[in-house]
């Protein structure tokens, strides 16, 4: 898998609704979600498990909520205890109400540790703000939650029975990649090729998330990897879907990107590349 660390695009305006989302990602994820703190000093507990639990009880997606509209009699507390099978999270009537549609917001800003937040953020990082410039801030803004929210109830649809919690900003930035593709697809992005090293190559545009995508398709049939029951992969499928049908009527009248000068594949290209 290559990892994508800049594309060859500029913007006409600031895409402030990009760096907004990012800061809120990142806040969330800072100053809301318990246990961050010990993940970061390696001293995480059974209290910080059990308050993440239950935290993501209450604000994240859980697909069988989601369609059936049917909460559980119990969830965790937050609290720990002491039964027959040894120390635990205890679990209550839950002391709120929650909504399941609401809930698909709330999951789209957490997130379940540092790898799953920066991937996220960094492929918003690099396709945003392209996308926000050709759509504007508003409509972009409106776009990626309709992403977000297609990614979840399409996965929620096919996995109707699940209890587990779906969270992360994954399906929303499927979205913003699914419309890139559309919008974008000769622009040129700078990837790291794993060989040995990390090899720095100008790719298309087409070819970078048109890979992603094959193997998020791929993985959501739990083929080539092992941890499919834990990567909602095939919400990313149905975020990218989402994301290139919502942007392809606006294709006819994107500007195209620039054609790509300077510093190829760590040589100078010719001027006329």
């Amino acid at each position: 898998m290559v990892m994508p660390v800049h594309d060859v695009n500029p913007t006409r305006r600031t895409p402030w609704v990009t760096y907004a989302l990012l800061a809120a990602n990142f806040v969330v994820f800072l100053a809301f979600t318990p246990g961050v703190i010990g993940s970061l000093t390696g001293g995480s507990s059974l209290a910080d498990l059990c308050h993440l639990q239950a935290f993501l009880d209450r604000y994240a997606v859980v697909p069988q909520e989601l369609i059936h509209h049917r909460m559980p009699n119990l969830v965790p507390t937050g609290a720990t205890g002491v039964g027959p099978q040894g120390p635990g999270c205890v679990v209550d009537r839950p002391g709120y109400e929650k909504s399941p549609e609401l809930s698909v917001l709330t999951a789209m800003f957490l997130h379940g540790g540092w790898l799953h937040l920066l991937g996220n953020m960094l492929f918003l990082w690099i396709f945003g703000n392209n996308v926000a410039d050709r759509m504007g801030h508003v409509r972009f803004l409106l776009f990626y939650l309709v992403c977000g929210y297609a990614a979840a109830y399409g996965f929620a649809v096919l996995n109707a029975g699940s209890g587990e919690p779906l969270i992360g900003a994954s399906g929303a930035v499927a979205g913003v990649l699914g419309a890139y593709l559309v919008l974008y697809p000769r622009a040129r992005v700078w990837v790291l090729v794993p060989f040995l090293i990390f090899l720095p190559l100008r790719l298309p545009a087409w070819i970078v998330l048109g890979m992603w995508f094959v193997l998020q398709a791929v993985y959501s049939s739990g083929q080539g990897v092992t941890d499919a029951g834990t990567v909602a992969y095939l919400a990313h499928v149905f975020g990218f879907v989402a994301g290139m049908l919502i942007a392809w009527p606006l294709r006819p009248g994107t500007p195209p990107p620039p054609e790509p000068r300077g510093i190829l594949f760590g040589r100078r290209a010719r001027p006329d590349w």
